[in-house]
């Protein structure tokens, strides 16, 4: 429960702990929208540090989904198009949709497969290693073991919305992903992921990194939970550039979560701030459900915790309750 979740999941891991495997999700441009969530249920002091930590949960996942943009297996030493001479690339014409040889590479570790399908609006701009808006890319992962031993399969559909810079360098990045079935799995879980999210990764300044997510809907599956976030959006930035590194995180959405007995709306009310891999120092997220709400507080410490219980959905007034805590009780719940 730290700030960044899993190296490639990311998405629900969150995905936000979400991701299932019905795959009913709206995507972009879809004209059937998934329907509202169920009811949600009220929120008390017995269960208040569960419902403001498995939202926070939420904000990270949905935020490290943005991450995967990055992730479509484009590199110069893929071979497929990038080992075309000039000449050839001129000869495949210019202005007009592409679809290219399939490319596959073996992966990181040498077992399994990745293969990665283009469809190029502009192959003059595509040979400067660069994307046009339009472009799509579908990554698909076979039995892919990574550096870390995780196992990844299934697709990741993307569609290129703007790009600036080089593919082969620092680049700022829209894409619209669709996951299909994309899992991952480690020695100790299975996340499986389906769902929808338009994502920005800008690695334009050296050592800085700023990425966002919006999405209609997306679902995970995993070995403790069931997760689905509607309507979601979650930003956050990190600096390398000094030591220790600053980061920040924002979201927003409704969550619908096994872990929960019903569905709750969540916001960063302010935004949330620390450094490296640490707990945050600094923060606050609102959780709502039908006619209560928790304030999640990150106190300044990076340990401690404060959860505010209210009988309204807006956190106004007093709180009724007031829960003192720190981020390890909450990560080990």
């Amino acid at each position: 429960m730290k700030r960044t979740t899993f190296s490639t999941l990311i998405p629900l891991i969150l995905l936000a702990g979400c991701s299932g495997t019905t795959g009913g999700y709206g995507g972009p441009g879809d004209n059937n929208p998934p329907p509202p969530p169920p009811a949600g249920f009220t929120i008390t002091s017995a269960n208040g540090a569960q419902v403001t930590q498995v939202a926070y949960e939420s904000v990270l996942s949905s935020g490290d989904i943005a991450g995967m943009a990055g992730n479509t297996g484009l590199t110069a030493n893929n071979g497929g198009v990038f080992a075309m001479s000039p000449a050839q690339q001129k000869a495949n014409g210019a202005m007009q949709m592409t679809s290219l040889p399939p490319m596959v590479t073996p992966c990181a570790s040498g077992t399994g497969t990745l293969t990665v399908t283009l469809d190029i609006v502009d192959l003059n701009v595509f040979a400067a290693f660069m994307l046009s808006p339009g472009d799509t890319i579908l990554s698909e992962y076979a039995a892919c073991i990574d550096v870390v031993g995780e196992t990844i399969d299934g697709t990741i559909d993307s569609t290129v919305g703007a790009f600036e810079g080089s593919i082969l360098g620092a680049y700022n990045m829209t894409m619209t992903m669709t996951f299909t079935d994309f899992q991952v799995a480690t020695a100790e879980d299975v996340f499986t992921a389906n769902g929808d999210g338009t994502a920005t990764l800008n690695t334009l300044t050296p050592l800085y990194l700023e990425t966002s997510i919006s999405g209609n809907s997306i679902t995970t599956d995993s070995n403790s939970a069931t997760e689905t976030l509607t309507a979601y959006s979650s930003a956050q930035t990190f600096d390398a550039r000094v030591s220790p590194s600053p980061y920040t995180i924002t979201g927003a959405g409704t969550l619908d979560s096994t872990r929960l007995s019903g569905v709750v709306s969540y916001s960063t009310e302010t935004t949330f701030t620390g450094f490296n891999a640490d707990y945050p120092t600094g923060g606050a997220l609102l959780v709502a459900g039908d006619t209560s709400s928790a304030r999640l507080i990150a106190e300044m410490n990076g340990i401690d915790v404060t959860i505010e219980i209210y009988s309204n959905t807006t956190g106004t007034d007093m709180p009724d309750d007031t829960i003192m805590t720190t981020w390890a009780e909450l990560a080990a719940m």
